[in-house]
């Protein structure tokens, strides 16, 4: 196994670990993965992320069913809506430049990224929807499943949001909720790939493997993470990879310019910042709350 090969299988892992834990990014990590370090052309790296995070969601959805954490049939009206929207995207993807759908792939990452962290909902003290509307799912499905098929994105970065920002799942069920979708997408996007894109069989299954052992890896640790903790860790995560993957499209006068990336690196600081200060404020107020209500 040569040394790209065997550092490509190794952060395969990470991608696993991503789609168990968070419910997304295992595309956010993969297209990169197989871009600038498998050194495959995109559009071949956007197919061959979709196998990848078909198989490894399929798989590690398995023991966030066991532990109660999903909503089948929001998810399977999801995964069959945004199917069609995958397939559709899939061959429309044929005629879209590949930096045009890097750079799309990033802005969206970093918009719905800001929308996780900024969320203030919780669970606490809200009914928590067994199953939602149909009509919202299909809607949503349909949207997200273009997504999927446009840019590689298996779509769990758009589904986990939709979830639990907008359906008001809580964020573990929303997460394995979000890989029954997930699976069914990526297939499809895939489907609408292969009429144009051929794949490294090989190199995909060696990928295929070592993310399937970091998804039940992920899974396991899902179920004991606070929800407010897990989905600013998913926020945060998605942040760091669409910087990068909007960076590597700059010019490369731009992209190698340290500059830059001393202000990206203050800019993420900054946000750490602000997002603790507003959780310390946050908490403190809370904390107030709590005290003038045991004082009436």
């Amino acid at each position: 196994m040569t040394g790209g090969l065997a550092l490509t299988v190794g952060l395969a892992v990470l991608v696993g670990i991503s789609l168990g834990l968070l419910g997304g990014g295992g595309s956010i990590l993969a297209v990169p993965l197989l871009v600038y370090v498998a050194d495959l052309p995109a559009k071949e790296a956007i197919a061959t992320s979709l196998l990848v995070v078909g198989v490894t969601s399929a798989v590690g959805v398995l023991p966030h069913a066991r532990a109660g954490r999903v909503r089948w049939r929001t998810g399977l009206i999801f995964g069959v809506a945004g199917m069609a929207g995958a397939y559709a995207g899939g061959r429309l993807a044929e005629f879209i430049p590949a930096g045009v759908l890097l750079t799309g792939f990033a802005l969206m990452m970093l918009a719905t990224a800001v929308a996780m962290i900024r969320s203030q909902r919780s669970a606490e003290g809200r009914p928590v929807p067994h199953e939602l509307p149909v009509g919202r799912v299909v809607l949503d499905g349909v949207v997200v499943g273009l997504v999927t098929g446009l840019v590689g994105a298996g779509g769990g970065f758009l589904v986990v949001p939709a979830l639990a920002l907008l359906g008001g799942l809580p964020m573990p069920v929303a997460v394995g909720t979000s890989l029954v979708v997930i699976a069914m997408k990526s297939f499809a996007g895939l489907a609408g790939y292969l009429s144009s894109v051929s794949i490294n069989w090989g190199l995909a299954a060696a990928v295929t493997a070592a993310a399937v052992v970091g998804s039940l890896l992920g899974g396991r640790l899902a179920g004991r993470i606070p929800e407010d903790v897990l989905r600013k860790a998913f926020g945060s995560f998605v942040v760091v990879m669409g910087v990068f993957v909007l960076a590597q499209q700059l010019p490369g006068v731009v992209r190698t310019n340290p500059l830059l990336w001393i202000a990206l690196g203050l800019a993420a600081m900054v946000a750490v910042g602000v997002t603790v200060w507003q959780n310390r404020r946050r908490g403190q107020h809370n904390a107030r709350e709590v005290v003038a209500a045991r004082r009436r």
